[in-house]
């Protein structure tokens, strides 16, 4: 089998009629990238979900953003209708947090802008602060919402002697791998809420399939195998750009007190916490999250 023949491309697999003139592809670093882009003027926003989730993590507060300025949202590598090749030193397809950041860069400017205000939650939160460190010049702000900064994502590592074998056994971790998500899928995502009434099923289903399309698994497992520790513990006061930090108060997934703590060692940030809120303050308290990050974006 060739590597071309083990990509899978996630739009043949569902009903492209219902992609709307909204949903647009555009080819950046190897991977042909599914965004949304709406609004005028600047500055640029750019939206990164987290982990597990997609771009709709957006829908509630995407429109009212872009009402006054512009807004970019898209499905980071690995999630959603973005393609997901195997990892290639031909093309230049890498799935490091480092990549992912360069990707971040490169389509800030195929979209035409020069710098951009990174809104990240969760995983997304990561790496817009890794992009803000790597590449300040492209960088107006950071607006951090649950972002994992002290643990989780950001402080994961695959331990190198173990990585070869781990490679080596990719068929095998990978099918471990689906099996676990499936299974424990439901109950991690409803673990971002704190109501978790405010879930709907049909938003949860929605989710399970934005992830589990064609061999998503593997490009998973490719995901997993780049974790590393990146130190953002140790760069952050390094920071000088405009940061608003965002907790909601009864975050589980990355606890308050992180956030807080962030918040105290970012040079430059300010702090808002959510009521009634957990992991996902967009999902849950849309309406806080935009006035926010409206007055964030006023300041800067």
């Amino acid at each position: 089998m060739t590597g071309q023949e083990q990509q899978s491309d996630p739009t043949s697999e569902i009903n492209k009629k219902q992609l709307s003139a909204e949903n647009n592809f555009i080819e950046v670093n190897g991977f042909n990238v599914h965004y949304r882009v709406a609004g005028s003027g600047e500055p640029l926003v750019v939206l990164l979900h987290g982990s597990f989730l997609s771009i709709r993590s957006w829908r509630n507060v995407f429109e009212r953003l872009a009402e006054t300025t512009t807004v970019m949202a898209f499905d980071r590598p690995a999630f959603g209708l973005t393609s997901r090749p195997l990892p290639s030193k031909e093309t230049g397809v890498s799935y490091t947090p480092e990549a992912q950041s360069d990707l971040i860069i490169e389509l800030i400017k195929k979209l035409g802008f020069k710098k951009a205000v990174l809104v990240g939650n969760s995983t997304g939160g990561t790496l817009a602060l890794l992009t803000a460190l790597r590449s300040p010049q492209h960088v107006t702000g950071l607006v951090l919402a649950g972002a994992m900064i002290y643990s989780g994502y950001a402080t994961s590592e695959v331990p190198a002697p173990m990585k070869p074998a781990m490679k080596a056994l990719t068929p095998l971790f990978s099918r471990l791998m689906k099996f676990l998500i499936t299974k424990l899928y439901d109950k991690n995502i409803r673990g971002f809420w704190h109501n978790k009434e405010r879930l709907g099923d049909d938003v949860l289903a929605a989710f399970r399939s934005d992830l589990m399309i064609g061999d998503w698994s593997r490009t998973f497992w490719e995901l997993f195998l780049e974790t590393h520790h990146l130190r953002l513990d140790e760069r952050l006061k390094t920071m000088s750009l405009p940061s608003l930090v965002m907790t909601g108060e009864h975050d589980l997934t990355v606890k308050t007190e992180e956030s807080i703590r962030l918040a105290d060692e970012l040079p430059n940030a300010e702090l808002v916490v959510v009521p009634d809120c957990g992991h996902l303050p967009q999902e849950e308290q849309p309406e806080a999250f935009i006035l926010a990050v409206r007055k964030f974006l006023k300041k800067i």
